[in-house]
Formats: C-alpha cells, structure tokens, sequence
C-alpha cells in the first residue's frame, strides 16, 4: 500500500484556521473590543469615538504594513519612525523654505524615500551585514539628520511651522489632509442617521483620510502578496533567499523595492501628519518602527522571514489603536500602554515560533 501524498491531503478546518498568519492578530482584536466593552465609557463605540482610535491606527497601520512586507521578505527597518520624521524635514522645507507646490514638494518627500531605502537596501546586500544593524544605525543618521535640518530651516528651533498654509489652495490638499465624505456625513445628521450638533451639523465631519489610506494599502499590499508573482518573490525571498536564487527570482531586486517601500510608507505618514499639524518636529515618528514591528508580528510575521501577513498587521495597528486611545475612556493609567507592547510582543513571538509549531507541525 502506499501512502496517500501528502499534498493531497485534507486538513481540518481548525489546522487550516491555525495556519492563517493573521489569527492571532483577529484574537486579540477580539479580546481587547470585549475588554473595552466591558470596562471603557460607552462613548468609545460611537462614530466619535471609533474615528479616535482608528485615526492613530491607520498612521501606525501604513507604517506596519510596509515593515510586515519587508519582514515577510526576511529584512527589518528599524529606521522607519526617524525616517517619518526625516520626511517630514524634506516636506515641510520643500513647502516652506523652498515655496515649492504641494506636489513638487511630494515627489521631493518621495525621492528621498527613494533614495534612503535603496542606500539601506545596498548597505545590507553588499556588506552582507544585518539589516537589524544597518537601520539601526540609520535610526540614528536620520534623526540627527533631522535635528540639524530643522534648526536650518527654522532659524535654530526644532519645529517648523506653516505647511498648512503653503499647501492651502491646492487641488492634492483634500487628498492628504482633512476629511473625506464631508457632503455625505452632513445629509446623514440632517436626517438623524448619525450624530449632530444643535446647528445640525454632523458631530463627526467625516473620514479622515488616513483611514481611507490606511484600508487602501491593506488592499493593496494583500494583493500583491497573494495575487501576484511578486508577491509569491517576496515569500521565497524571506524564506530560502539561495534556493529563491537558484529558481531565478531576484531576490535583490525585490529586497531593495521593499526597503523603498516602507522607507515611503514612512514618507506618505509623514505628508499625511504634518498637512494635519501644520507643523513637523524633531520627535515626529519616535519609537514608531518598534511599534510597527510589534503590529506585524501580531499580525502573523515571523522573525525569521518568509511567512507573514499584511492584513494581519492591519488588525494588529487597529489593536494599538484601540489600546492607546481607549485607555483614555477607563480609569487605567495609559502608563499601561507600554507594559501592553511588550507584553503583546512577547504572547505574538510564542504564538508564532511555539503554539503553530506544536499544533500544525510547520517548521
């Protein structure tokens, strides 16, 4: 008798269910909304109250996402929260100093994207050091960087102000700053759909457009891992990059457009914060690219590439958000915010390595 293949066959529903990267992601959403339910104001679960916390998540989201595809690929960046900030420089100089329009002055925010994740990238494949070690170390060129170009730009202070103004006017502003949906969410108030204010007009005036891109990046990067050959490149990239070699994907190729990636996701959070703000500092984007990791890796990622997913690290963003700004509606001091990163961390890393390995037997 031979025995059946092993491709041929069934797994149960729950060993398949147990396979998906994002399950751990989708169970802790589920806990924390019930623990929030249960002990957070009421007013949490409002329109109001779901635009608060989705807000914060969607600016660390874009970041996670990038970081979960260059993980996936079996690269990190730890540069991503200095590089927010660094972008938020170039933007805001390109706006302010140099009274370039707001598109000129995001091609220029881009470039530089471009730019510093391909010198990463290079660093990493050419020296053969860790990317853990290279990002590192531009975690801290690109916020000093930032430090000596904002006192050059400001005439000595830290924060640079007036982008709001410059950007004031033009025809991309609507899409990188304010709230989408406006015209919608006022005929809803008028006929008592959602929340008004005595006037009548709506409580919440619309979506913030982060939000909108934050759930078209999450579509986007899904996408492209699950539909695409690039997609299936990245996977083979972080999982076996000599054996991904030896089939002819290129694997340096792909690792480099992944660090250019989540160099300008980090760029799109920065244009998207500072046209909010009006303003761009020195600590804009600090300790994002440990929380972002964080996100991925409770959205599925392992630490050793090569298995991963981007809507994972999109349920996972929701997670913090909800956590960071659902604190404020309990009693709790939000100096547990911090304990619940890393304790999250720690319950993600042993979900992923232990739990998966002991019941689905993958290596």
């Amino acid at each position: 008798m031979f025995d059946e293949d092993e491709r041929l066959k069934r797994t149960s529903f729950a060993t398949a269910l147990l396979r998906r990267p994002e399950l751990g992601a989708v169970a802790g959403l589920v806990l924390v909304t019930i623990f929030f339910v249960l002990y957070a104001n009421p007013a949490m679960f409002t329109l109001a109250g779901v635009m608060n916390f989705m807000a914060p998540a969607a600016q660390l989201g874009i970041l996670a996402i990038g970081a979960a595809l260059l993980m996936i690929g079996g690269e990190f960046d730890l540069s991503i929260g200095s590089m927010v900030a660094f972008a938020g420089l170039v933007f805001g100089a390109a706006l302010v100093v140099w009274e370039l329009p707001l598109p000129l002055a995001i091609l220029v925010a881009f470039g530089f994207a471009i730019l510093v994740g391909s010198v990463n990238a290079q660093i990493v494949l050419r020296t053969g050091l860790p990317s853990f070690i290279v990002t590192l170390a531009f975690l801290f060129i690109l916020r000093g960087l930032t430090l000596v170009g904002l006192k050059w730009a400001s005439g000595g202070s830290t924060q640079l102000r007036g982008m709001r103004e410059a950007a004031s006017g033009s025809v991309l502003a609507p899409i990188f700053s304010g709230d989408a949906f406006g015209g919608l969410f006022q005929w809803l108030a008028a006929r008592g759909a959602i929340a008004a204010f005595p006037n009548g007009q709506p409580t919440v005036p619309g979506v913030p457009v982060e939000i909108l891109w934050f759930v078209l990046f999450a579509i986007l990067a899904t996408w492209l891992l699950l539909r695409t050959p690039f997609g299936n490149w990245i996977f083979a990239s972080g999982g076996d990059p000599r054996a991904a070699r030896k089939v002819g994907v290129p694997v340096d190729r792909v690792k480099t457009i992944l660090f250019i990636i989540t160099a300008s996701c980090a760029t799109l959070v920065a244009i998207l914060t500072v046209l909010d703000a009006g303003s761009t500092d020195a600590r804009r984007g600090f300790q994002k690219e440990f929380e972002a990791i964080i996100a991925a890796v409770i959205g599925g990622c392992l630490l050793t590439g090569g298995y991963g997913s981007a809507i994972g690290a999109f349920f996972g963003s929701i997670v913090f958000g909800m956590v960071l700004i659902g604190l404020t509606y309990t009693s709790i001091d939000q100096d547990w915010y911090l304990v619940f990163l890393g304790g999250m961390l720690l319950l993600a890393v042993v979900f992923n390595n232990v739990i998966r390995k002991r019941v689905t037997g993958e290596r």
